[in-house]
């Protein structure tokens, strides 16, 4: 009898034990809750998140699908420019900047070799093979596939590959985005693969932010939200621009500032501000003519908000202006205005 209940045990441990391998076994070979085929979100992902990023030159191209080789010349606003590296960016933006409510104009000098978000690199001869480059583009992101540039997947990163039996068939290691893109890229439809989770990415932005992904779901969850960040970015973007409209060559007078729970406005009632082209800006005493202006600078930039940045060189009650300030509300006719170190303090500027 005790032999009988020992090999009944032995046998009992020994199904446990084969049980429990034949579970690490499967897991291995194919039973992963992850195993995706060509076209799964997760292909999708990771192809656009491995194209080429072209989006670093938008200021000259205006296109985020591709980005111009070096060496090419172009004329900016009449301004004759050749760059040879990415250093020469900056003789770009210079001109661009000059003045901010202008008409920027943009010449190539054809032939231009421009590198495409499949790393293709295609000679451009003249402005309408450009053009329709550009307009393919527009149609990848109206469709959603297009580069995402918000998240950087960190090589090297570890593919499983899966027969249609969901059966491991091996792994393959990849270095770069290039080489990721070509293989999803070129994935078949008999194809299942897995991403050997966890992952990092770093997603773009200020603070380049280093994550960990541990799924397929993590995945898209990560690029979702950077994804709505980045529209968050864009929108803030294009109010900034139409603020600078609102502002140049316009007149304002201060119809309120709180500070302190005290309101100021009656501090600045004989002056107004005119906000230049050129990112001046000049408080007038229109009621004294022999008082001197007080000169100023401004500056409109935005991150997911607008801010307005103001510095008055002179006069004490000019220079409590001298801030970064949220652009809380704006319209043709008024500004709000919110400070970015005390939100008590506000400012609101009304057009004449």
């Amino acid at each position: 009898m005790k032999n009988l209940k020992f090999l009944t045990l032995l046998f009992l441990v020994s199904v446990f034990t084969l049980t429990s391998c034949q579970d690490e076994i499967d897991s291995e070979n194919g039973n992963n809750p992850n195993t995706n085929s060509s076209t799964s979100p997760t292909a999708s992902n990771l192809e656009r998140s491995s194209m080429h990023d072209g989006s670093f030159d938008d200021f000259l191209d205006g296109t985020s699908c591709s980005s111009i080789l070096f060496p090419f010349t172009a004329t900016i606003n009449d301004t004759q420019v050749t760059l040879i590296s990415e250093s020469d960016y900056s003789l770009v933006l210079d001109i661009l900047g000059e003045f901010i409510a202008d008409d920027d104009s943009i010449e190539f000098q054809f032939p231009i070799t421009v590198k495409t978000s499949n790393y293709t690199e295609v000679v451009v001869t003249n402005q309408a093979e450009f053009d329709a480059i550009v307009d393919a583009c527009e149609t990848a992101e109206e469709n959603a596939k297009d580069a995402i540039s918000c998240l950087d997947i960190d090589f090297p990163i570890t593919i499983l590959t899966y027969n249609l039996n969901v059966e491991q068939t091996g792994s393959v290691v990849f270095e770069s985005e290039q080489a990721l893109y070509s293989y999803m890229s070129n994935l078949e439809d008999d194809q299942l693969f897995a991403i050997n989770y966890p992952i990092t990415a770093t997603l773009k932005g200020d603070s380049n932010t280093v994550i960990e992904i541990s799924s397929d779901l993590d995945l898209q969850s990560q690029i979702s939200d950077c994804l709505d960040y980045e529209a968050m970015e864009d929108e803030a973007e294009d109010n900034a621009e139409a603020l600078e409209n609102i502002l140049v060559d316009t007149t304002f007078k201060v119809e309120s500032f709180i500070s302190s729970g005290v309101e100021l406005a009656n501090d600045y009632v004989e002056y107004t501000i005119d906000f230049g082209n050129d990112l001046a800006c000049t408080a007038e005493n229109i009621v004294n003519s022999t008082i001197a202006d007080i000169e100023g600078t401004y500056e409109v930039t935005s991150q997911t908000e607008v801010y307005l940045t103001l510095s008055f060189s002179s006069y004490a009650n000019f220079q409590l202006f001298n801030n970064s300030w949220e652009v809380t509300s704006y319209s043709e006719n008024s500004i709000s205005l919110k400070s970015t170190t005390n939100a008590a303090v506000t400012l609101v500027l009304t057009q004449i």
